[in-house]
């Protein structure tokens, strides 16, 4: 029993320290980067069973994962120099102080991509998969690219 509490201790000081250097955003790309990687694992076995798998699929399961982070980089870039331009622009003062706001959505959107993916491989491997489930997955995706659409317009 010590050494489960030792290692159940030793796990929480790591998270501890973890959170502490990355915080919540840091969490965001463990999160992506797990289920990218379950993603890949899972599709690759609903393929071996339905003996479809293919090294060229798999490359381009890579290619597309690559295309993915890409992406997410580009988004974090786009943050750093927004963020630049408006701590920097004379006379611009806003009431909060803004440090990401286009890498978390862009995040956001692809932890629930990867997730409706994995999703849908366990549904090819066999697994009975509640309605109910996906549904939700799709109408929280929906609600962030809306986030992400949206403009502030006024009634004038």
């Amino acid at each position: 029993m010590e050494t489960v509490n030792g290692i159940k201790a030793a796990i929480t000081a790591l998270m501890a320290v973890l959170t502490a250097l990355w915080g919540w955003f840091g969490w965001l790309v463990v999160v992506w980067v797990l289920l990218m990687a379950a993603d890949y694992a899972t599709g690759s076995a609903a393929a071996l069973k339905a003996g479809a798998w293919s090294s060229r699929e798999a490359r381009n399961g890579l290619w597309h994962k690559a295309g993915c982070i890409a992406a997410v980089l580009a988004a974090g870039l786009l943050d750093l120099v927004a963020g630049q331009i408006i701590a920097n622009l004379p006379g611009l003062s806003l009431p909060f102080s803004y440090t990401v706001f286009l890498c978390p959505l862009v995040l956001v959107w692809y932890i629930l991509t990867e997730a409706g993916s994995i999703i849908e491989n366990a549904g090819e491997m066999g697994a009975p998969i509640p309605a109910c489930f996906t549904k939700a997955i799709e109408d929280l995706r929906a609600k962030v690219d809306e986030a992400g659409t949206e403009t502030d317009t006024e009634e004038k």
